[in-house]
């Protein structure tokens, strides 16, 4: 029984273990790129989920403010919470690839300076939750915020940087970018995409759990 609920993760452990050893093993490197090329691999999903985290985030942030259940408040919080991670994960697989290409992790570069932002944003997110003890004030200005602090996702991740000269590669497919994906590369970098999502539904699944038990272990507290 118990195998039969948990397929689909040991199914998606198997997967990320095979991207790990494609990205390695079985992808060509990128011209001008080199070794590097494996980051990309890593860093872009990492983006990918920060982007996907934080839009859920908002999602159930407005489910919240429309049906005032809690139940949509720990899904909105613990999607901002994942959201945050990823970005500090593409972060540092960022500043790996910079460090290897311009010779230091970290220089303010366009795409740099606007996930640091973004963090902060975030990051006061949960400084506001910590700062509210009663709990459907706090969801409810939560609500409020997350849904303020998406709009400036797309711009702080994809249209801030593209409005300044960045070294930053395109790491995107199409015809004019700076990195051409051929199909093996192709093929490793959306299994990435993919193992990555599912990752993330897991996290959050996990994540929200967590939340109900701990919140099942405080209300008894306090009815002892």
């Amino acid at each position: 029984m118990e195998f039969k609920r948990d397929w689909w993760k040991i199914l998606l452990g198997i997967w990320l273990a095979g991207v790990i050893i494609d990205a390695f093993l079985y992808a060509p490197r990128a011209r001008d790129l080199g070794e590097t090329t494996r980051i990309l691999f890593f860093h872009v999903p990492c983006a990918w989920i920060a982007t996907l985290a934080f839009l859920t985030s908002a999602v159930y942030s407005v489910l919240y403010l429309r049906k005032s259940r809690l139940n949509y408040d720990v899904w909105a919080q613990s999607s901002a919470h994942i959201g945050l991670i990823f970005s500090v994960l593409a972060s540092v697989t960022g500043a790996v690839w910079a460090n290897e290409i311009w010779g230091h992790p970290w220089n303010w570069d366009p795409r740099q300076t606007s996930i640091f932002i973004l963090m902060l944003i975030y990051a006061a997110y949960f400084a506001l939750r910590s700062a509210i003890e009663d709990d459907e004030r706090r969801a409810r200005l939560a609500a409020v915020y997350s849904i303020i602090a998406f709009v400036t996702v797309p711009f702080f991740m994809y249209i801030y940087p593209r409005i300044y000269d960045t070294l930053h590669p395109d790491p995107l497919i199409n015809q004019q970018g700076k990195i051409q994906m051929n199909g093996k590369m192709q093929y490793v970098f959306f299994s990435s995409l993919a193992g990555f999502t599912l990752l993330y539904y897991w996290m959050l699944r996990l994540k929200v759990e967590v939340v109900h038990l701990a919140q099942k272990i405080d209300t008894r507290n306090l009815e002892n």
